[in-house]
């Protein structure tokens, strides 16, 4: 192998750099984020509350003609093993039978306390202001938010809220951060969700890990109703349809009063998006709000997608200059990949996520870089 081009050729040179840099940054990254969520300690595991102390939680869901999940999900919620517990469901605007259902349903379970809201009084858009109303109508201080279509991963025990309160290991803590996945069916347009629900939650739940939290997922959240009281609430961001879960999160999360849970119990679970356009526009939901970031965020953000474009690009740069030895090429890309897949390994396994997303996770890498960049460029309308 000759090396004299790397040392003589100013493209070459500089090639190799980027493509060294570029993979210690990625080595780093899935060290930091999908094996550290793999490896994580959850703290939680050492809060064994007795019935006694369990604290009360106030369960909170905001509908609007959500009224078929509601008929097949809220039981779930409602039969929880929790000594005391409500559930708030703020039905807005609906128009289909979700009142019906929720007055069927609360004539069985009288700890289901049912809000309606029959017009739009603030003229704002989404769902922050019924979410408001839920929180204000809850009687007790710990919060558990939820959406309809949401159910526990784990339908045997039903201890998902007596798993997430033990996030609550002192009494700093506001904050707890829980994960949400998707059902698995056997598509690729299933695991092209799967992936990419694996990579948002990798990051959030890492981040928050490593005392940096940033955003949580709506999904699978709790925090205290005296915290979001005090701190005014969604009530900077109104004007901002989406965002209830994220905005919050990201203005008031700091490293000492947010915590994560990473035990199966307290996952919950969400079905797929069944279209493509449907998918595509959930997605674009889920990052309008990116822009309010910090600026540090958003660097923070960008440093995996430009480092995986960089070592693509140098590698396949440096191999059509046939100045760089291809054997060192194939061994950097070897090295890559089998860091990649055994690092999503350990996440995936603790996630309880099918092991065919990890295996293709290089692939689905990246899918995405060109659609995130697609996605960015091309976001929701201000209509």
């Amino acid at each position: 192998m000759d090396f004299t081009p790397i040392l003589t050729d100013p493209c070459t040179m500089v090639l190799s750099i980027l493509l060294a840099l570029s993979l210690l940054v990625l080595c780093l990254h899935y060290g930091l984020f999908p094996f550290r969520v793999g490896h994580f300690k959850d703290a939680s595991r050492k809060n064994n509350k007795t019935s006694g102390s369990l604290p009360p939680v106030s369960v909170v869901l905001a509908a609007q003609n959500d009224g078929e999940w509601l008929r097949s999900n809220l039981v779930y919620l409602l039969e929880q093993d929790y000594p005391d517990f409500e559930v708030v469901v703020v039905d807005y605007l609906s128009t289909d039978d979700t009142q019906f259902i929720l007055r069927l349903l609360s004539e069985n379970y009288k700890h289901l306390k049912t809000v309606t809201l029959h017009e739009n009084v603030n003229g704002y858009q989404g769902l922050k202001y019924p979410f408001s109303i839920g929180i204000k109508s809850a009687k007790n201080d710990i919060l558990l938010l939820a959406e309809p279509e949401c159910i526990p991963m784990d339908i045997e025990q039903f201890s998902w809220i007596r798993s997430m309160v033990k996030g609550y290991t002192n009494d700093r803590v506001k904050i707890v951060l829980g994960y949400c996945g998707i059902a698995y069916k056997p598509s690729l347009f299933n695991w092209l969700q799967q992936y990419d629900n694996l990579d948002y939650s990798v990051e959030y739940l890492a981040a928050a890990s490593l005392r940096h939290p940033f955003t949580g997922n709506g999904r699978n959240l709790s925090y205290r109703r005296s915290f979001f009281l005090d701190n005014d609430g969604f009530i900077y961001h109104y004007y901002i349809p989406d965002g209830a879960d994220d905005m919050f999160v990201n203005q008031n999360a700091r490293r000492r009063n947010t915590s994560v849970v990473l035990t199966p119990e307290a996952y919950t679970t969400v079905m797929p998006q069944p279209t493509l356009r449907e998918w595509h526009h959930y997605r674009k939901h889920r990052i309008v709000t990116h822009r309010f970031y910090s600026f540090w965020v958003k660097c923070f953000r960008l440093i995996k997608p430009l480092s995986v474009l960089f070592f693509y690009l140098s590698g396949a740069l440096l191999l059509a200059l046939g100045t760089f030895p291809w054997q060192i090429l194939a061994a950097v890309l070897a090295v890559k990949l089998a860091w990649q897949i055994v690092s999503n390994a350990q996440a995936t396994r603790r996630l309880q996520i099918k092991p065919i997303i990890f295996i293709l996770s290089p692939l689905f890498e990246i899918y995405f870089l060109i659609a995130n960049t697609f996605l960015t460029i091309f976001p929701l309308s201000k209509k």
